[in-house]
């Protein structure tokens, strides 16, 4: 599986061996002392689970290209409903309000895309969680609807980033 790179980010999939070493506690140099956060966690448990889903489609690892560390996780859960997939992410907090979240969901989005299956990647945020909405928007994505808590974004292959 290929890894897609960023300006400053390599978006690794996720291995087999990732999946059982965050789910075993077991730490590694490579990783940011932060990582993994509580979120990568849980993704490596339902991984370890679903070890199909361990595809270049699935979640990847963000690694700081200046550091080599990994510092977050991102994902899409595939496979695609009518055309959309759901994309998620985290970066841990030591590396928060960097631009990562933004610059490796807009790199993800844009591979999601090239798939003949996917027509829009899409996401939902909290509406108590402005810097999450503010990470879809620097993405590329754009608001299209909510409810009482949840903002929705999308973004698709004609939706500049």
């Amino acid at each position: 599986m290929t890894d897609l790179e960023t300006a400053r980010l390599a978006l690794r999939p996720w291995t087999a061996l990732d999946v059982k070493q965050v789910v075993a506690g077991d730490r590694q140099p490579s990783w940011a002392a932060d990582f993994p956060a509580e979120g990568d966690t849980v993704i490596a448990g339902v991984l370890a689970e679903n070890p199909a889903w361990l595809s270049p489609f699935g979640h990847r690892l963000i690694i700081e290209r200046a550091s080599g560390e990994v510092v977050g996780s991102l994902g899409l859960f595939w496979p695609p409903m009518d055309g959309c997939v759901e994309i998620g992410y985290g970066v841990v907090p030591s590396r928060q309000g960097l631009g990562y979240a933004a610059e490796a969901a807009a790199a993800l989005a844009e591979f999601a895309l090239t798939s003949d299956d996917v027509h829009t990647v899409h996401a939902s945020v909290e509406q108590t969680n402005p810097a999450s909405a503010r990470v879809l928007e620097k993405a590329g994505f754009e608001r299209f609807g909510e409810t009482d808590e949840l903002f929705s974004y999308r973004r698709g292959p004609g939706t500049p980033s």
